[in-house]
């Protein structure tokens, strides 16, 4: 390799690294801003929204990143890209408990998480936050051995040949390929999946379209009532850590202690067992669930919350039944059966075609 591409290769990286581990992003609000910053437009009915100058969502920029995305050039074996793993049909999730589809064939410790409204997931990335935004985020499973485990150098050789890569590079962000302008590509394409046009956003929006029947009402109540704060606002997530009582023993924490859970980032006894909330947004399309896909339906999810809490002390106290302190979310048959209706509302059929 030449001296001049090593060096602005590495110059690209370390800005990269400086840029992710530093900035603070500004706050912008819907009603301060028209709504949009390039093709990134934020649903009525959604909360504020945290851009990063730094990173500016461009038209140019989510090109380029929905073209990385796709490029299965980005793994070391150049036959897996990011979307192996987050199929748009799926809601950029993978179907799969714990997939063993990387580079290595080694079966993963965790579930692919679905990319949902990515650009208000402000509050750390994977399923314990330790990553700190979708930027630094994407550096994880390119460069891991079980996953992409591409070589970097390697990877800005390849699309530094490549012509249309080398002029989208330079529409996007009027500089060369580097790692830094790569995840910087992928975290404004992430960030472009904005799923908010369900029949319950019809609904509450008063749009064409946006009916909702008796069964899936009364569900809609049911998730306000029994599934909130975890499941909050219109996007049904608060991008928080919380122990839901999935398991009781954390003795055995594996390999880095990687079955910590969220204390394996704080250190607090607090967060052990605690996992990111996942979106009920598209859930019916994103089987099987929690941060090991453990659950394969819907109806499991349901009967653990309903019967199948376990208590440890540090599970959430969201868990614990107001009545009479015991763990667990008391459901009906009847009630399962009005949430399942209403989570069908809130499939969102564009966006598993982006």
């Amino acid at each position: 390799m030449k001296q001049s591409l090593l060096h602005y290769i590495l110059n690209g990286f370390m800005t990269g690294m400086l840029f992710i581990s530093c900035h603070k992003p500004d706050v912008i609000l819907p009603d301060e801003e028209p709504g949009e910053t390039a093709a990134f437009t934020i649903p009525e009915n959604f909360p504020r929204v945290m851009i990063d100058p730094d990173n500016p969502m461009t038209k140019e920029g989510i090109e380029l990143g929905k073209q990385l995305f796709f490029d299965k050039r980005l793994s070391g074996n150049n036959q897996i890209s990011c979307a192996t793993c987050h199929r748009p049909e799926l809601s950029y999730s993978d179907g799969a408990a714990l997939n063993n589809i990387g580079v290595s064939g080694t079966t993963l410790l965790r579930h692919s998480p679905a990319l949902i409204n990515m650009a208000w997931a402000n509050n750390g990335l994977f399923w314990d936050g330790g990553a700190t935004n979708l930027e630094s985020q994407a550096f994880g499973p390119l460069t891991a051995h079980d996953e992409m485990a591409q070589n970097l150098f390697e990877l800005i050789e390849e699309l530094i040949v490549v012509p249309e890569y080398v002029q989208l590079f330079d529409k996007a962000f009027r500089a060369p390929v580097t790692a830094a302008n790569i995840v910087k590509a992928l975290a404004q394409f992430q960030r472009s999946l904005v799923s908010a046009n369900s029949r319950y956003d019809k609904y509450v929006r008063k749009e064409a379209g946006g009916f909702l029947s008796d069964e899936e009402k009364q569900g809609m109540l049911l998730v306000q009532l029994k599934c909130q704060p975890c499941h909050a606002t219109d996007l049904f997530t608060d991008n928080l850590y919380h122990n839901n009582g999935l398991d009781d023993d954390f003795s055995d924490a594996g390999v880095d202690d990687i079955y910590l859970g969220r204390a394996r980032v704080t250190y607090s006894d607090k967060d052990i067992g605690a996992y990111k909330t996942s979106t009920l947004r598209n859930i019916m399309v994103t089987a099987p669930y929690m941060h090991d896909g453990r659950f394969a339906t819907i109806e499991s999810v349901l009967m653990h919350y309903s019967e199948g809490v376990k208590y440890s002390p540090s599970l959430a106290a969201e868990m614990f039944q107001k009545e009479n302190g015991e763990a667990g979310i008391p459901l009906s048959e009847t009630e399962k059966k009005n949430i399942i209706a209403f989570m069908k509302a809130l499939t969102d059929t564009g966006f598993l075609k982006k």
